[in-house]
């Protein structure tokens, strides 16, 4: 499998079935190799990228990430294994850890050290019984990994890693500990606006659930940000260097940062201006792979 340069992250959760297939579709035509969705308390991520599927011809369909406190591994592997079949190796599993209040508090669930329970899993998932028709290829899993203990994990038990949250500089020092071989798919949230106080506005609504969350503002503390940057929704600092805004040329010069810093795969996250969930198809369109 090929993951390509450059893909799209979105949530297209709150489309209709038929709008979010002519989204995937719109995505293909562009020339982004992959489309990366995530789990959160929407859509059944499996049945879904299915869906696209069977409605899209090229497009790589990936996980952004796959809990794995959803199901158990025995479950993940088969829903890995059938997409992988029904999508002729078109799936890239991400799974990932999530966080605790997504964990104990909505799925009741006792969460677990991170590095130890994924370690667990992906032995657990690994020898798991699975009879049904197996794809040409072994499907490649990622982890979401953010600091050196997973990363390590990454690079031993997995494909590679899918940081989510990051900068150029996150993507320098995982590349450092995957080494040469393992894919680096980092995250990065874009938004074609100019207009640095508008710009910034959108960018903080979209980070602010991610801001209170300990995992990310430990990797954040370990990139140098301190308690203020991540406090009152946000310093400009931290804003800027999580959401690449400005103008396509400005865009564009963070997702070459991330590919000079060592990343394979950089999978793009469309703010709208206005807010509104979804896509913004406009800078899809401005920064699209086939235009170029």
């Amino acid at each position: 499998m090929d993951l390509g340069r450059l893909g799209v992250w979105t949530f297209l959760d709150l489309m209709s079935a038929d709008d979010a297939a002519q989204s995937a579709r719109r995505i293909e035509a562009l020339g982004y190799t992959a489309l990366w969705i995530p789990e959160a308390v929407g859509r059944d991520p499996f049945a879904f990228l299915g869906y696209l599927a069977a409605r899209t011809e090229r497009l790589l369909l990936a996980t952004g990430i796959a809990n794995i406190y959803a199901r158990d591994p025995m479950t993940m592997r088969a829903g890995q294994q059938t997409l992988a079949e029904l999508s002729t190796g078109r799936f890239v599993l991400g799974v990932g850890v999530s966080h605790r209040h997504l964990v104990t508090g909505l799925r009741g669930h006792d969460y677990q050290k991170p590095v130890p329970a994924m370690t667990e899993y992906l032995d657990a998932m690994q020898a798991a019984l699975y009879q049904g028709a197996t794809p040409l290829e072994p499907p490649p899993v990622v982890l979401a990994a953010l600091r050196p203990a997973m990363l390590r994990l990454a690079r031993d038990k997995a494909r590679g890693a899918h940081p989510y949250f990051t900068t150029p500089e996150h993507t320098a020092r995982a590349r450092q500990i995957l080494g040469v071989g393992p894919w680096l798919a980092p995250e990065q949230m874009v938004l074609l606006e100019t207009d640095a106080a508008k710009a910034r506005a959108v960018a903080r609504a979209a980070m602010q659930i991610y801001l209170g969350l300990p995992n990310y503002q430990r990797n954040l503390a370990w990139l140098g940000f301190a308690e203020r940057d991540w406090s009152d929704g946000g310093s400009d600092r931290l804003v800027d260097a999580i959401v690449a805004w400005g103008d396509a040329a400005a865009i564009t010069a963070r997702i070459t940062a991330h590919h000079d810093a060592g990343a394979d795969h950089v999978c793009i996250q469309p703010l709208r201006p206005d807010g509104l969930p979804g896509p913004d198809m406009n800078v899809l369109e401005a920064l699209a792979p086939a235009r170029r």
